[in-house]
């Protein structure tokens, strides 16, 4: 492989930045509670998103890449945009402009939920044992500050880059309702990326580069079912009216077997590709159940998936439909509920797709399940806020295929590895979708107990800083590839 960068020196840098730099600033940034919109309607008031923007885009501007411009870009009623851009350099730098590389992230975060340790908390930094503890630095705050340090790595290194152009986004914890918009607008200027570099997924250890090879979808539906006007005492009237909760239960079971798990609507299912069952396997006789064994279990509790199959463990958060119940209106706090008959139950149903299922007649799908023959004429209900069809990636071509090997190998010490993983990113099916020729290197610090969304969060920083590493060794190789 064709690589100008010389790995040991790369290493060295982007740790030497990270530390010094990096570092510091993903404090600051953990600090500010930047809600996504779905959590923060009023977020163009707190100024939050705002706020981590401008900081994102100061710092990309004091640190010495030649030929880096940055840009807050902000469309009327969306969320800001971070942009930026940098020059190619190296062989066929005149008038090559369809080699791009497009580097990805955002900079919103989930709400802060309940269940922090003691003397953490989501927007108080605090580093132990090597690890950045605090809401959105691995999810995905790093990724603006990764970026461009590996730009100045192989600037510094005496490697070579295409044309880069990065977009950081505000709106991704809640579906990338804004991106497409920008996108849009930001079309001529993206141009043709012949890779794209995103930095928002999952590792499966702290030990190797694991890059991403498809994306599960993501479908929202809001069951709602009405049986009075008003709440009626239960003692006066239970035994004649049905519990709205209960009728859920029953319009649930159309869709679920509840004592499996598994989905009953066919075009929620997909075939796996020989291709990502064999990743699977690979993974599953390296590893074993190491990738599903750090899930947070009350004693005594299992999984669903025996861990004796971690094949199968590996497949069912990878290629398999699921169904969780994240929200509920309706149901009052234990302490103040009353004996009545309530008027009406919601609950807020979150359904994982396999990557090649269409999200949007996986919707139309379900709602026509659940809203046919209510039982006791109820009114249902089923809205479909949104729905994201999930992403499987292309061939890898064999340039990155030796690249990511080199880059792991140089900064990890062990060879790299790929699977698949059960969360989403809409952007990549959108980009999957525009540039079909394009490569993909999808990557992350998500990493065992890391616990993105979830109390306790945190950024593995000796990972974070390999990672900018291979993204150095890998925009230099690109720049150097057969073509």
């Amino acid at each position: 492989l064709l690589m100008a960068l010389d790995p040991v020196s790369t290493v060295h840098h982007t740790s030497g930045v990270w530390e010094r730099h990096v570092r510091p600033a993903l404090e600051d940034y953990v600090r500010v509670p930047a809600l996504s919109v779905a959590f923060d309607p009023d977020w163009e008031a707190h100024g939050h998103l705002d706020a981590v923007v401008e900081s994102a885009a100061e710092w990309a501007r004091s640190r010495p890449v030649s030929g880096l411009t940055t840009e807050v870009i902000r469309l009327p009623g969306r969320t800001p945009l971070l942009w930026f851009e940098v020059p190619a350099t190296g062989p066929a730098a005149d008038g090559d402009d369809d080699d791009t590389v497009l580097l990805y992230g955002h900079l919103d975060k989930q709400p802060p939920m309940t269940g922090w340790r003691d003397g953490l908390g989501p927007w108080d930094p605090v580093v132990i044992d090597d690890r950045l503890y605090g809401r959105g630095a691995a999810d995905d705050g790093y990724a603006l500050y990764a970026s461009v340090t590996a730009i100045e790595a192989i600037q510094a290194g005496g490697g070579d880059h295409g044309r880069l152009v990065g977009m950081i986004e505000c709106s991704e914890e809640s579906g990338s309702p804004d991106l497409p918009a920008y996108v849009d607008h930001l079309a001529a200027r993206i141009g043709t990326p012949s890779l794209v570099v995103c930095l928002d997924s999952f590792c499966g250890d702290y030990e190797r580069l694991w890059t991403t090879t498809s994306l599960r979808g993501l479908l929202d539906v809001d069951l709602t079912v009405e049986l009075l006007t008003e709440g009626v005492h239960s003692g006066s009237a239970s035994g004649v009216v049905a519990d709205t909760f209960r009728i859920a239960r029953m319009l649930l079971e159309r869709i679920e077997d509840s004592s499996t798990g598994r989905l009953l609507v066919p075009e929620l299912w997909a075939d796996v590709p020989e291709g990502r069952r064999a990743e699977v396997e690979a993974v599953a006789a390296d590893l074993g159940a190491a990738l599903t064994s750090s899930y947070p279990f009350v004693p005594g509790a299992r999984a669903a998936v025996p861990d004796t199959d971690p094949a199968a463990q590996l497949l069912a958060r990878t290629w398999q439909p699921t169904l969780t119940v994240i929200g509920a209106d309706g149901l009052p706090p234990v302490q103040t509920a009353g004996n009545v008959l309530r008027p009406s139950t919601t609950l807020s149903l979150s359904f994982r797709l396999p990557p090649t299922v269409d999200a949007a007649l996986a919707g139309e799908a379900v709602a026509r399940v659940l809203e046919a023959e209510p039982p006791y004429g109820a009114r249902v209900v089923a809205a479909v806020p949104s729905a994201e069809t999930g992403w499987d990636a292309p061939p890898t071509a064999p340039w990155l295929s030796a690249a990511m090997e080199q880059a792991s190998l140089a900064a990890f010490g062990h060879p790299a590895r790929s699977l698949g993983e059960g969360g989403s990113i809409p952007f990549m099916g959108m980009l999957g979708k525009r540039f079909p020729a394009a490569q993909f290197l999808l990557t992350g610090v998500l990493g065992p107990g890391s616990n993105a969304h979830g109390p306790n969060e945190f950024l593995h920083l000796p990972t974070g800083r390999k990672v900018t590493a291979v993204v150095a060794m890998v925009v230099d190789a690109h720049r150097h590839r057969p073509r």
